[in-house]
């Protein structure tokens, strides 16, 4: 996988699984319990195998807009990041904050793990009802602006289970790079 030459910010945009990318580490849109869940939660644990699970439990849980990371067990990444996104409450509760410091934490993270290669999920854009399109554009702006500062990563692949997801992505790129976006 390599960025392509009009991404000078190494993002891609993709679709489908998350959990069968062939990434350093992936992204795993967390509950505070690290306990899995549905959605992407429940995808990342049913396909890492028990020993996930196990190994989330001894974490003691994560706080919103924090991330913490584990081995990747069956899937074929190297490690998850389980990143906790906010719960949207209409905005006056900080989640804009909370949401960019997921990203943020989630790099640090990877690079500290020697990830040079993540995939992320729309975090918060399942039931935890964070509008998408917002999202989006948090999302691409704060991997962007880490990317800058960081030349340990080489590629980040936000991924967008759904076309919906991954038009805002690609939007919010779009907009960033000064690129056309989705046809």
């Amino acid at each position: 996988m390599a960025a392509t030459n009009s991404n000078p910010c190494r993002i891609e945009i993709v679709g489908g699984d998350i959990t069968r990318l062939e990434v350093d580490a992936v992204v795993n849109a967390a509950n505070p319990t690290l306990a899995g869940g549905g959605g992407v939660d429940g995808a990342i644990h049913a396909a890492a195998g028990p020993g996930l699970l196990e190994e989330c439990l001894g974490l003691g849980g994560c706080p919103t807009g924090s991330a913490k990371v584990t081995g990747g067990y069956d899937l074929p990444a190297r490690f998850v990041i389980h990143a906790v996104g906010p719960i949207w409450r209409g905005g006056a509760g900080n989640e804009e904050a909370l949401l960019a410091s997921c990203y943020r934490n989630s790099l640090s993270l990877a690079v500290e793990h020697g990830a040079r290669t993540v995939a992320f999920p729309a975090i918060s854009c399942g039931v935890y009802g964070f509008p998408i399109v917002r999202a989006a554009e948090i999302a691409v702006a704060e991997v962007a602006a880490f990317l800058e500062t960081s030349a340990e990563i080489d590629l980040v692949l936000m991924v967008g289970f759904g076309e919906e997801t991954r038009s805002a992505l690609e939007t919010a790129l779009a907009s960033l790079t000064g690129t056309s976006g989705p046809e």
